[in-house]
């Protein structure tokens, strides 16, 4: 039976406005002391937005990381305590440029387990109605709407490789299609 360590110390070496960089000592279940590198994160929220026509909206943006273009579901961290159902709503108007009348927790995901603490709660919005977006002045979004089938070819010619929008568009796809057999 595996057994958990056990964290003797935590270095903060540095806080940014998403992550906090650390520095853990942990005694290993056989009583030997490693150091891990861990980032903390505030937590985030990813949206699967179902169009009247079974679209799925997506956001275009780029990623600096990356330095590329990236195909993803709307999505974006918490503000400070934010609930994660209110942080889904507003993200989905704020970048996607929609409001829902219905939105539901979908499943749950842990980005980089072995080294970050980031947890993304992933819902479910329908009943979608067109409004603004309402963008951070550090973002620059293109919306569009495309169908899950499409999208998942995507993910498996390696077309999107973000690990939220993957988990998020093949889940989905695999709930829409077990739907269909009931």
């Amino acid at each position: 039976m595996i057994k958990k360590s056990r964290r003797l110390e935590r270095k903060i070496l540095r806080k940014s406005n998403i992550l906090t960089y650390c520095v853990d000592t942990v005694e290993l279940p056989d009583g030997n002391v490693a150091e891990y590198d861990v980032m903390l994160h505030n937590g985030g929220v990813a949206v699967i937005a179902i169009t009247g026509e079974g679209k799925m909206v997506m956001v275009r943006q780029y990623r600096h990381a990356f330095d590329r273009i990236t195909l993803e579901v709307p999505a974006g961290k918490r503000d400070g305590d934010e609930e994660f159902l209110t942080a889904a709503k507003r993200e989905l108007r704020e970048e996607g440029g929609y409001l829902c009348e219905r939105i539901e927790h979908f499943m749950t995901i842990n980005t980089a387990i072995a080294y970050c603490d980031e947890v993304i709660e992933v819902y479910l919005a329908t009943g979608l109605r067109k409004t603004s977006q309402d963008l951070d002045p550090d973002e620059f979004v293109e919306v569009c709407e495309m169908d899950p089938d499409e999208l998942a070819d995507m993910v498996f010619n390696c077309e999107i490789k973000d690990s939220k929008t993957v988990a998020a568009i093949m889940a989905y796809k695999a709930y829409r299609d077990r739907s269909k057999l009931l």
